[in-house]
């Protein structure tokens, strides 16, 4: 399934603060967007994985995104390796998207610059042929390297490369956002 955009981010709750007015606009423009959530942010001090699971599946709907994916990595304890590489470009490869939306590198939560690094380096990673991964049937997958990656601002303001005029699509964030009730 291709799709054009793939939002990735280090806990449930970050693409929709960092990226959710974007995404909606981009999905209302007839953009398909994806999500994947690197952990299930179980380390958080509201809620639990469960209750933040369910809260993740009523943002994506509220945003309209066609899937999200949990990877399932330890909140906190995630690192920027070969295999957390291999795993996500395994999803960038089944997706082939043309751009990634991740975290921003620099944040004061540290799995933020975490997330963003991973996902960074599994884009360009997801583009060399000799890095070998499969799909779910057991397939080799082909390279596919997206176009462009860009990081989303989250709690430091930093100077953007370009801002994306979001007028009108801020109720829909808004909402989306508070789909995490914990």
């Amino acid at each position: 399934m291709k799709i054009d955009i793939l939002a990735i981010g280090a806990h449930p709750d970050d693409i929709e603060l960092g990226a959710g007015a974007t995404i909606a606009k981009e999905i209302a423009q007839g953009k398909t967007v994806g999500m994947i959530d690197l952990t299930r942010g179980e380390l958080g001090t509201r809620g639990t994985a469960e209750t933040r699971d369910a809260e993740a599946e009523a943002a994506k709907n509220i945003l309209g995104a066609s899937f999200r994916i949990n990877m399932g990595f330890a909140d906190g304890f995630f690192v920027n390796d070969k295999a957390h590489q291999l795993k996500l470009i395994a999803m960038i490869r089944k997706f082939q998207p043309d751009i990634v939306l991740c975290n921003a590198f620099d944040d004061r939560h540290i799995d933020h610059p975490k997330g963003s690094s991973l996902a960074s380096d599994a884009c360009f990673l997801s583009g060399l042929i000799k890095v070998k991964t499969i799909d779910d049937q057991g397939n080799e997958q082909g390279p596919w390297r997206p176009s462009k990656v860009y990081h989303y601002m989250q709690w430091k303001n930093v100077q953007p490369d370009f801002v994306v005029d979001v007028s009108g699509y801020l109720p829909i964030k808004l909402a989306a956002a508070l789909a995490y009730k914990t």
